[in-house]
């Protein structure tokens, strides 16, 4: 039992990896759509960065998985139908509410499901929490705010704080939907098919309905090797290998230390900030420059970090 608790967090820990990645790829894919489809409006972008990916992953599992889907259950399909649309739903409102609020308060609230989930299981159970989760969500929370360089005093709620703070309540619902024991018996490849094609489809609707000026808008990118090559790592690293990791990995451990440990998602993509952006730009001919290395990303990774190592050395629980 250690030592599957043990690879599921490895696993976990790949897919923040692998979602780290997916940050400065998403902005040097909307880079590359714009130049293709200069009058792209915000949410024509998001569904272009989206459903490509989705749809090509799902094909994929289809091909892959084709002999485990002729055994569909109906758990499978209610599971992956309701992390769909959480997982859909969370996407839309963070990338929305990122246009009426800043970067940092939008990473900052976005990680606030690893203190929802601890209260809601703490009200669900009737039991608080222990004094080790406490101080590891108040580490973690700490870890994002210095992270993200959030301000608390100019600090608001407007449309955008409440659209994130909303995603959240998605990407917690995603993250119960996975440890619930009902599913227990689900196979990860045909519930991650399922998932995939369902947001593959729901972001092409919103495709077509916001292109600019005709469909033909979404045909567009396929005629730019440097977007294909953004899709295409993006549909291996981002879509097919985290969230099968996730998918894979994620029951065998409580969804509170889950919560907990997609907290590093951010401090990856820090990182690899540092690095990406100019080797994406001298490739597709875009002005997107490499980050800094700050304090910041060290004390606020190292935060993040330790808290994750002080709820390892207690005893895994079921919650």
């Amino acid at each position: 039992m250690k030592s599957e608790h043990r690879r599921a967090i490895l696993g976990l820990l790949a897919a923040n990896f692998l979602w780290g990645l997916s940050f400065p790829l998403l902005k040097a894919l909307a880079g590359a759509q714009t130049l293709l489809v200069p009058e792209s409006g915000n949410w024509f972008v998001t569904a272009m960065s989206l459903a490509p990916r989705f749809l090509l992953a799902a094909v994929i599992l289809l091909v892959v998985a084709r002999r485990q889907l002729t055994g569909l259950t109906r758990a499978e399909w209610r599971q992956g139908g309701l992390l769909a649309v959480s997982c859909a739903l969370g996407m839309l409102l963070q990338v929305d509410g990122l246009q009426h609020t800043s970067a940092s308060v939008s990473a900052f609230l976005t990680q606030f499901y690893a203190i929802l989930i601890p209260v809601f299981l703490a009200l669900r159970h009737r039991r608080m929490p222990s004094g080790t989760v406490a101080v590891c969500v108040l580490l973690v929370v700490a870890g994002v705010a210095i992270l993200g360089r959030f301000d608390f005093r100019t600090f608001s709620l407007g449309r955008g704080e409440w659209e994130t703070l909303g995603s959240s309540v998605f990407f917690m619902w995603q993250i119960l939907v996975l440890g619930d024991a009902r599913y227990a018996a689900n196979r990860f490849l045909p519930v991650s098919t399922i998932m995939f094609g369902v947001i593959g489809m729901l972001f092409a609707g919103l495709a077509l309905a916001t292109a600019p000026h005709s469909a033909a808008d979404c045909l567009a990118p396929l005629t730019s090797v440097s977007w294909l090559g953004f899709t295409v790592l993006l549909t291996g690293c981002s879509t097919l290998g985290a969230f099968l990791l996730m998918i894979k990995w994620q029951p065998k451990i409580t969804a509170t230390e889950a919560g907990l440990i997609y907290c590093f998602e951010p401090v990856f993509a820090s990182l690899m900030a540092l690095f990406l952006p100019a080797l994406f730009s001298q490739w597709a001919g875009l002005d997107y420059a490499n980050e800094t290395l700050t304090w910041q990303l060290l004390v606020g990774g190292g935060l993040i970090t330790l808290a994750n190592v002080l709820l390892q050395k207690q005893a895994p629980a079921k919650a």
